[in-house]
């Protein structure tokens, strides 16, 4: 179980700038990964786009 606010409270300015360097990054590893599998990352692009193919609102 977490602490009760172990640091004092972030203003949401704070919260947003660290949200969007985390999506960033995570873009970026996303891309590095493509880069080096590509063969992996084209099947699970295909993988996916057939699940969205697939869905039913």
């Amino acid at each position: 179980m977490r602490a009760p606010e172990a640091r004092p409270k972030e203003t949401d300015a704070e919260r947003r700038r660290r949200r969007a360097l985390f999506l960033r990054e995570l873009a970026e590893a996303h891309e590095l990964r493509e880069r080096i599998q590509p063969r992996r990352t084209r099947t699970a692009r295909l993988r996916q786009m057939m699940r969205m193919r697939t869905f039913r609102y």
